[in-house]
């Protein structure tokens, strides 16, 4: 019954790939507002490093957007303007550890994605969200680090991993 759940939320049509490309790119847009506005407000100097690693998270995050974007105009649709609501705080774990929480709930989505368009025969759509998938787990891993927290799974497996230095 497992397995026909699964295929059933893998099986899309074009049109609906495109609204769940949609609200991902509504993701990409809360997290490069939360990740410019993070790395601007993050005081500290136990925070300094994380802060300049959020201004480049933001600037992939558009890199992100624009081949959402892209996409979701090749299947037809147009792009949505309005992202998903940005949550801040005035304490630096806690805006760390929602950011962390979105880049756990863009990976689930974006594995999905790849699997909806694999079904499509979308391969090269794919692609662009595999490469897009590999920045946002660097940025799971970066926030777990900086929160000293296992990074989450994601996948329904075994509960995260110890984390080592990353370089």
């Amino acid at each position: 019954m497992a397995d026909k759940a699964t295929a059933n939320e893998n099986e899309v049509s074009r049109q609906r790939l495109a609204e769940l490309l949609n609200e991902d790119r509504a993701r990409e847009y809360q997290a490069i507002i939360g990740y410019v506005v993070y790395s601007q407000v993050l005081s500290g100097a136990q925070y300094m490093d994380i802060a300049a690693q959020l201004e480049i998270h933001a600037k992939q995050e558009l890199d992100h957007a624009l081949i959402i974007s892209r996409q979701i105009d090749y299947l037809g649709k147009m792009p949505a303007v309005t992202p998903k609501p940005v949550r801040t705080s005035k304490d630096a774990k806690e805006m760390l550890r929602f950011d962390l929480e979105n880049e756990s709930d863009t990976i689930r989505n974006y594995r999905d994605r790849i699997r909806q368009c694999e079904t499509l025969g979308e391969f090269a759509m794919a692609e662009q969200i595999r490469q897009i998938l590999v920045q946002e787990q660097d940025h799971q891993i970066e926030l777990a680090t900086a929160l000293g927290e296992e990074v989450p799974d994601v996948s329904g497996g075994p509960q995260g991993r110890t984390l080592g230095k990353r370089r």
